[in-house]
């Protein structure tokens, strides 16, 4: 696990590991074989499992780091990184392993990077996952001074029998919708041209709350919501929401012939997304292909799970609704909403 890589000054690097040291340790798992200083991280794959199955995933934070640098917030960024890429493995049903990321920068200011990888933590533990691997790299070609990106790896285990790959769907069934913390990370380019055109002050309020809070609020992460979920009913599909919002992701989960309608009244905008849409003056259509619009995750079920299905949501601390069905559809799988 090497922190100190790629150029970076060597006690700049050494004050770095000895800085996370102790936040890496919070994410420790059975699993995890070694500590930080290796060049690569090690992991056993847990006992038990017949068949098992490694899934991956691999995504970043996008333009919000642009907020969080003007800001002067760096920890939520952390969960963001790790919400992206496990909300991913997840929609798989896989129960997630280990972590990696990836910190590039101009110049490395030590207590940035350690309140990035305080947020990466966290995430991981959220997720109950390691944090096993990571690299951090000066580059100041490629970017201006204190200016960082991220990217992050994770890696999941499933039984090959319990894949969830959508070809239990069936027309009829019931799609449930867990709410989203925020836009999570995406649709942070329009956000920010949507800031500038208005030259809007993010320290402003809205329902008692500064924008910039809302705004930055981290990528809600759903595993606990899918594992107690798995133990109970029959979860057909999952389509984690991020780019391209309900429009494009939805239909990534359904068979051919299969279309979902979704009820518009279910889909109520939270405030922060009705204050996007009226300082930008966006369509309705291009709200739900641009951002999550308050659902962040969405549940396929048999229509007889679906009161199971949110008791157990409401339970463990998620809002969820139901927001419509699958139907039969002669043409490619879409959303239609009614």
């Amino acid at each position: 696990m090497d922190y100190r890589s790629a150029g970076v000054d060597i006690e700049a690097g050494n004050t770095l590991v000895e800085r996370i040291k102790p936040i890496v340790k919070q994410t420790r798992t059975p699993g995890v074989l070694g500590g930080i200083g290796g060049f690569g991280g090690l992991f056993e794959i847990p006992k038990g499992y017949n068949n098992p199955v490694l899934v991956s995933g691999t995504d970043g934070v996008g333009t919000k780091l642009k907020l969080a640098l003007e800001l002067g917030h760096h920890a939520s960024v952390g969960i963001d990184l790790v919400g992206m890429c496990v909300n991913d493995v997840i929609v798989c049903g896989a129960k997630p392993l280990y972590f990696l990321d990836y910190y590039a920068t101009g110049k490395l200011d030590i207590d940035v990077a350690s309140a990035v990888i305080q947020g990466i933590a966290e995430g991981c533990q959220q997720s109950g996952m390691a944090l096993i691997g990571g690299e951090t790299a000066e580059m100041p070609g490629m970017y201006q001074g204190g200016e960082y990106d991220l990217a992050g790896f994770c890696v999941g285990i499933v039984e090959k029998d319990a894949i969830i790959d959508g070809s239990a769907i069936k027309p009829g069934d019931s799609l449930i919708g867990i709410t989203s913390s925020g836009p999570h990370s995406n649709g942070y380019s329009l956000i920010r041209s949507v800031i500038s055109s208005n030259n809007i002050n993010l320290s402003d309020t809205l329902q008692n709350k500064p924008l910039a809070d809302l705004l930055l609020a981290p990528t809600r992460i759903y595993v606990n919501a899918v594992q107690n979920l798995q133990q109970d009913i029959q979860v057909k599909g999952l389509a984690h929401i991020t780019g391209g919002g309900i429009t494009e992701n939805l239909p990534r989960i359904l068979p051919k012939g299969i279309s979902a309608e979704l009820k518009s009244s279910s889909l109520t905008l939270p405030a922060i997304f009705t204050w996007l849409q009226e300082q930008g003056n966006i369509e309705t259509n291009e709200m739900l292909r641009t951002f999550n619009c308050g659902i962040g995750m969405i549940v396929c079920i048999d229509q007889s799970d679906e009161r199971q299905c949110l008791d157990i949501l409401h339970n463990n601390d998620y809002d969820a609704r139901l927001i419509g069905k699958l139907v039969d559809s002669p043409s490619a799988s879409e959303v239609r909403y009614l």
